[in-house]
């Protein structure tokens, strides 16, 4: 076993926010009543989240650096889901990200002898669901309308308008472009 101690390529800013952010989450945003969303909205734009109007975080969701974080309108991170924020995360509008979904921008070159450090923005574009249990992998884009089903792993970007499932996931079947916003 190698006694070799990996070091974080990430700045010290960076780390201070975090913990700083980690506090703000664990005493302000994690404890706050479900249906106060706008508190953390507040909280998140405090950190420099950009939050459209209308967008949904849950006090139960971990958002890793604010500051990488685009919510558009009525856009939702549901309850246990993770947004792994080393890089960018883009939500679109009306776009669902499940709970328990896993967000991942980051990580490591297996072909580096430290495994240092890779990152690259995830977008979850309008109208798209990442259904409970998934994960998106660093650099993928699920297209406008784009389902994602539950426990599936996507490591590619997702067509417009296609329903995949499974692990690596596949498409299954087209989604109907006739989407009705509720109201």
């Amino acid at each position: 076993m190698s006694n070799h101690v990996f070091t974080s390529r990430l700045s010290v800013r960076n780390r201070l926010a975090r913990k700083l952010w980690g506090l703000v989450w664990l005493l302000l945003f994690r404890p706050s009543p479900t249906p106060l969303h706008p508190w953390r909205r507040l909280l998140l734009r405090a950190f420099g989240a950009t939050i459209g109007q209308g967008a949904h975080a849950y006090p139960r969701s971990r958002i890793w650096a604010p500051w990488n974080l685009h919510m558009a309108e009525d856009s939702c991170i549901a309850n246990g889901v993770e947004c792994y924020s080393v890089a960018p995360i883009f939500i679109g509008a009306h776009a669902c990200v499940s709970q328990s979904a896993f967000l991942c921008t980051a990580s490591h070159d297996v072909d580096s002898a430290d495994f240092a450090l890779v990152s690259r923005p995830i977008t979850v574009q309008a109208f798209a669901w990442v259904a409970a249990g998934a994960f998106v992998g660093p650099g993928v884009t699920i297209g406008e309308g784009a389902v994602v089903g539950a426990t599936s792993s996507v490591f590619q970007d997702v067509e417009p308008w296609v329903v995949m499932r499974g692990n690596p996931a596949v498409v299954v079947r087209t989604r109907s472009r006739t989407v009705s916003l509720g109201r």
